[in-house]
C-alpha cells in the first residue's frame, strides 16, 4: 500500500506541473479519505490548496478528520466557510466533536444551524466531556435490548432497522429505566436457537467504561482485551453511548506520535510546511531550555579548565563517558514512560523498576569501564587515565540508570508530561555527572 501511495504521490506531482486540474480530481477522486489527507499533508500550502479544491464533497468531511491539526487549521483558513461547515455537518456525531475544539467560531455557528435539531442535542452531550474521556470518545449509534426476550425477536428487530452500526460485535441489554445491565455478542444471535432467552446468552460484567474515564485508560483496554466495541454509562449506571476501534485507533496513533515529538519538543500538529517564522518560534523554547543545560555542562568543564590543559586527552575522552551516559539513561527512559503510559509501572512496582535499573547500570557500567579503559590505556599509554575513564563511565552509567528510571516517574507526579520534558533533563544528568566524574577524578589522582 505504501508502495501504491507513493505512485500517487508521483502522479499528483505531475498533475500539479499541468494547468489541468481535471486531471487532479481523476487522481484522487477514487482514493480513500485517509490517502487523500497524506498527499495533503506532503504538499506545500500552494498546491495543498489545488488539490483540496477537487476533492469530491462527499469526502471533505471525512478527509477533515484524517488530517493533522496543522493542515487542517490551513485548509480551514483557507475554503469556503459554507462547503466545510456543510461537509462537517454529514459526519458522524462524534467526528464532528472531534473536529469542533480545532475549528473558528463562524464555521461551528454554521455546521450547529446546518445540523438538526436532534444532532445538535447529540452534539452538545458529547462536548460536555473533555474530548480525551470515554465521553468524549463516545457515540450514539447503539442498539439497545431487554434481557427477557427471545432471540427471534431481536434479530427480527435487526432486519426491521435494515443495517447495522459499524463495528457492532455486541449488542447492550438495558432494564427499563435504561441502565446497563450486559451484552451479548452477535454472533451468539446467529448460532443459537430462536427460541433462547437474551438472559442466558448475556455477558453480565462485560468491560465498559465510565463517561468519565481517560482515553488512555480506553485505549488499554482495547489493547489487553481485544475489544471491537464497548458500553460507556454514567455514573448511575445508565447506558449513554459506545466507544468503538476506530476511534481507539486513532487514540492510540496520537500517543504514539506525541511520543516522538514530544521527546524533540515538538508540537503533535505540526505541518512539515509551516511558515518559517511559526515553526522557528514553536521550536525556539526547547531550543533554549537545551542552551541553559549545555551552558551548565559547560561551567562544569570550565571549573576543570586547568586540569584539561595539563592532559589534552581528558578533552578526547570526555565526550565518550557522556555519550555513553545519554545512551544508556534514554534506554531507561524510553522502557519507563512507556510503562508510565501502558499503566505497567506506577506506584507499587516503581521502587522495583529503580533497583532493577540500578543493577543494570552497575553491570553495563562494569563491562564498559573495562572496554573504554582499555582503548584509553592503549590509545594514551596511561593506565592511570585508562583507569580514571573506567571508574567515571561506572558512575556515569550508573547515574544515567537511576536518572532514567527516576525522571520520568517524577515528572509523572508533579504532572508534568514525561515524554516532554525527561529528555532534556537527562541529557544534563549525563554531561554533568560525565563531565563531573573524568575530570574530578583527573584532578584528584593525576595531578
Amino acid at each position: 500500500m505504501t508502495e501504491d501511495l507513493n505512485n500517487f504521490l508521483e502522479s499528483i506531482n505531475s498533475a500539479l506541473q499541468s494547468e489541468f486540474d481535471t486531471d487532479i480530481r481523476d487522481l484522487i477522486g477514487d482514493l480513500h479519505p485517509a490517502d487523500i489527507a497524506v498527499i495533503l499533508e506532503s504538499l506545500p500550502p500552494d498546491e495543498r490548496i489545488r488539490v483540496w479544491d477537487q476533492i469530491p464533497l462527499d469526502l471533505l468531511g471525512e478527509v477533515l478528520t484524517e488530517v493533522n491539526d496543522g493542515v487542517r487549521a490551513y485548509l480551514v483558513e483557507k475554503g469556503d466557510t459554507d462547503l466545510i461547515a456543510h461537509a462537517i455537518s454529514t459526519l458522524d456525531i462524534d467526528d464532528i466533536a472531534d473536529l469542533v475544539p480545532s475549528l473558528p467560531d463562524d464555521v461551528i455557528r454554521n455546521v450547529l444551524f446546518t445540523s438538526g435539531d436532534h444532532s445538535q442535542a447529540e452534539l452538545d452531550a458529547i462536548l460536555a466531556y473533555p474530548e480525551d474521556t470515554a465521553g468524549g470518545l463516545m457515540d450514539f449509534d447503539t442498539i439497545t435490548i431487554r434481557a427477557n426476550i427471545p432471540i427471534s425477536v431481536v434479530l427480527r428487530y435487526l432486519r426491521l432497522r435494515g443495517e447495522l452500526p459499524d463495528n457492532t460485535d455486541k449488542l447492550f441489554i438495558v432494564n427499563r429505566d435504561g441502565k446497563f445491565t450486559g451484552s451479548i455478542v452477535t454472533t451468539d444471535l446467529l448460532t443459537n436457537d430462536p427460541d433462547t432467552r437474551v438472559r442466558s446468552l448475556a455477558d453480565t460484567d462485560p468491560v465498559k467504561f465510565n463517561v468519565n474515564d481517560s482515553d488512555e485508560d480506553v485505549a488499554a483496554a482495547f489493547e489487553r482485551y481485544d475489544l471491537v466495541s464497548a458500553p460507556v454509562i454514567n455514573d448511575d449506571d445508565e447506558l449513554v453511548g459506545r466507544v468503538t476501534i476506530d476511534d481507539v485507533v486513532d487514540v492510540i496513533r496520537e500517543q504514539s506520535e506525541h511520543a516522538i515529538l514530544a521527546q524533540a519538543g515538538l508540537k503533535d500538529e505540526e505541518d512539515i510546511f509551516a511558515p518559517v517564522i511559526k515553526t522557528t518560534r514553536s521550536r525556539a523554547l526547547w531550543l533554549g531550555v537545551n542552551l541553559i543545560t549545555a551552558l551548565l555542562a559547560s561551567w562544569v568543564i570550565g571549573q576543570f579548565e586547568s586540569t584539561i590543559e595539563k592532559l589534552v586527552a581528558l578533552a578526547v575522552l570526555m565526550p565518550i563517558v557522556a555519550s555513553m551516559g545519554g545512551n544508556a539513561g534514554t534506554q531507561t527512559m524510553t522502557l519507563v514512560i512507556r510503562g508510565l503510559a501502558t499503566d505497567t509501572i506506577g506506584p507499587h512496582n516503581a521502587w522495583r523498576v529503580l533497583r532493577k535499573e540500578f543493577s543494570v547500570g552497575v553491570l553495563n557500567g562494569v563491562l564498559w569501564a573495562v572496554v573504554t579503559g582499555s582503548i584509553a590505556y592503549l590509545w594514551f599509554g596511561d593506565y592511570q587515565l585508562g583507569l580514571i575513564v573506567g571508574t567515571a563511565m561506572i558512575i556515569n552509567l550508573i547515574a544515567s540508570a537511576i536518572a532514567g528510571a527516576f525522571i520520568p516517574v517524577f515528572f509523572e507526579k508533579v504532572g508534568i508530561d514525561p515524554a516532554l520534558a525527561s529528555g532534556v533533563a537527562l541529557t544534563t544528568v549525563t554531561d554533568v555527572v560525565g563531565f563531573f566524574a573524568i575530570l574530578g577524578l583527573a584532578a584528584v589522582f593525576l595531578f
